[in-house]
């Protein structure tokens, strides 16, 4: 029907062939997609206008007052969370998409200004007083009950942020974190316990069919999480160094088995990369162990770092074409 038409245009003499040729060859693009270009740009608009809000009551905080603050704050935080709370689809444990183009960017908004006014009450006035837990645990409890609710991917990782920071805060003295003495033995296995509930948080997710989507962003957050507070213990015991090695290694083996069973490049490169900065620790160990007025540890170890180099990256070539072809 398009082609007999402009045919008749055409005839008629109100349409050149020229102009008919454009028009075909337009029509013969493929489309381009922006839906995740607009999509970023809506979040940082999101994370723009918080930041911006910030950035003017510190200039303006003795013109303004802070409980005027405060009550603006107040007031679009319970906007945002009522107007999720009408458009939102009814609660189910499957994955809900969002009822409205802007549904997620305003819950987001809506959350981090929750933080945002809790956060300085809590500067302000002080209203938790010391117990820095509770000030921490509060919004972490408000942020898992929106995420699963309203069924949003970002607040979840919010959720689990709060989450990290009131496990260090809560187990770790302030100092700790004041000084930035991450070698700290609490902190080491805070981080080791809290990364493998996250794994395990990930795994029954996906098993109990609990917001089965979650299960990536619980597995994310824990996998790196572990492994760092990991490579911190190995790091930090130089006596025994090599059980932590060892305990590394199987954890990292464990995981890869289940990264590779869910058919995930990503996860299976997270993990190879932690292991492989264990083994060149250890590697780096022995070597200076050997090295007395003798250069040839050395070069030995220049050889082993490009030689395991290029041995990893052809492993990992050779696993995602294994998982792709799977």
């Amino acid at each position: 029907m398009r082609n007999a038409t402009f045919e008749k245009l055409r005839a008629e003499g109100l349409i050149a062939d020229s102009s008919l040729r454009r028009v075909e060859d337009f029509g013969s693009r493929r489309l381009f997609s922006l839906f995740w270009e607009l999509r970023l740009l809506l979040y940082l608009g999101v994370l723009l206008l918080t930041g911006g809000l910030g950035v003017l009551v510190y200039k303006n905080i003795d013109t303004i007052g802070h409980q005027a603050v405060l009550a603006f704050i107040a007031l679009l935080t319970a906007g945002c969370f009522l107007y999720c709370l009408r458009k939102k689809a009814p609660f189910s444990w499957a994955q809900v998409k969002a009822p409205t183009p802007f549904f997620d960017y305003i819950l987001l908004l809506g959350c981090l200004s929750l933080l945002i006014f809790l956060g300085y009450w809590q500067f302000e006035y002080g209203i938790f007083g010391d117990n820095y837990g509770l000030a921490t645990f509060i919004p972490m409890v408000i942020l898992f009950g929106a995420a699963y609710y309203f069924d949003h991917l970002g607040v979840l990782s919010l959720a689990i942020t709060n989450l990290a920071a009131w496990a260090g805060i809560a187990i770790t003295p302030l100092t700790i974190l004041k000084s930035g003495n991450f070698g700290d033995s609490r902190l080491i296995y805070t981080g080791l316990l809290l990364g493998a509930v996250l794994l395990g948080a990930g795994r029954l997710t996906e098993q109990r069919g609990w917001k089965t989507h979650f299960g990536v962003t619980y597995t994310n957050f824990g996998l790196h999480l572990f492994f760092i507070a990991a490579l911190a213990g190995l790091f930090t015991y130089d006596e025994v160094y090599f059980l932590w090695f060892l305990g590394l290694i199987a954890a990292a083996f464990y995981c890869y088995t289940r990264a590779m069973a869910g058919k995930s490049f990503y996860f299976v490169l997270v993990i190879i990369l932690y292991a492989y900065v264990a083994l060149c620790d250890v590697v780096v160990r022995i070597l200076a162990d050997m090295i007395r007025h003798d250069i040839s540890p050395i070069l030995l170890g220049l050889v082993y770092f490009i030689a395991s180099a290029i041995g990893v990256a052809i492993l990992l070539i050779r696993i995602n074409r294994q998982l792709k072809n799977a």
